[in-house]
């Protein structure tokens, strides 16, 4: 009696209308979707409940930022928080996934992108000023302002004397004052934006080499931010 291959037979999906919006699901390596929320992961959802109630973009994306600042989010905090987020729809939910797909950068945004379109208005770089005042007093000043619907800047503090770290940053929407006071203590020069963010690129990595180093509570509440604008300036 000679034997016969078993013919497979395989299942094609339901044919699904253009018109239905899915959110694709994400792989993330040895993290099995549905995992339980940690304690860190639970309590920045906790504080990230007021987005669906903020109309101002910068708010939300200080809001996203300050809430993951006492927190360590390494890739597989993010996958959590995503994985959370893509399979409970809600207000709150689904406006954190759309800013997380526009803030973070590497594997998590694309997590986060490949389940929801990013945040709008979309962000965009202006100019960049320097105040160099590393050989007389250890440290550089860079203004960089930004523009969502009006216009905003972040001004960082490197200190030059510990190695070229961040060690204070803060937003600001008053460009004028900021841009006056920084004068107050050195000539300031136009420096082209993706040289002021190469600077500061380097800067924030020292920082992460150097976790405990002593700096302002303003660079951890704003790190989320910073590094949305080094990742735009350099395209």
């Amino acid at each position: 009696m000679s034997l016969r291959p078993v013919r497979r037979w395989t299942c094609q999906p339901r044919a699904v209308s253009r018109k239905t919006r899915t959110r694709r699901p994400f792989v993330v390596v040895h993290r099995p979707q549905g995992t339980p929320l940690t304690p860190a992961q639970r309590r920045f959802l906790d504080r990230c409940r007021a987005l669906p109630h903020l109309a101002d973009p910068l708010d939300a994306e200080l809001t996203v930022s300050t809430a993951v600042s006492d927190l360590t989010a390494d890739e597989e905090f993010w996958a959590g928080v995503i994985d959370h987020a893509t399979t409970r729809p809600t207000r709150r939910n689904d406006r954190l996934l759309r800013l997380l797909a526009a803030m973070l950068t590497g594997r998590p945004r694309e997590w986060a992108a490949n389940a929801v379109p990013a945040a709008k208005p979309a962000l965009s770089t202006g100019d960049s000023w320097i105040c160099d005042r590393s050989l007389d007093a250890g440290y550089l000043a860079l203004l960089c302002t930004y523009r969502f619907t009006d216009e905003h800047a972040m001004v960082f503090l490197i200190d030059e004397l510990t190695g070229g770290v961040v060690r204070k940053a803060f937003v600001t929407r008053n460009i004028t004052t900021a841009h006056d006071k920084l004068a107050e203590h050195g000539p300031l020069h136009r420096i082209n934006p993706e040289a002021a963010h190469w600077l500061l690129a380097k800067s924030f990595h020292r920082l992460d080499r150097n976790p405990t180093l002593d700096v302002d509570e303003e660079v951890h509440r704003t790190r989320l931010l910073a590094g949305r604008r080094i990742a735009l300036a350099f395209g």
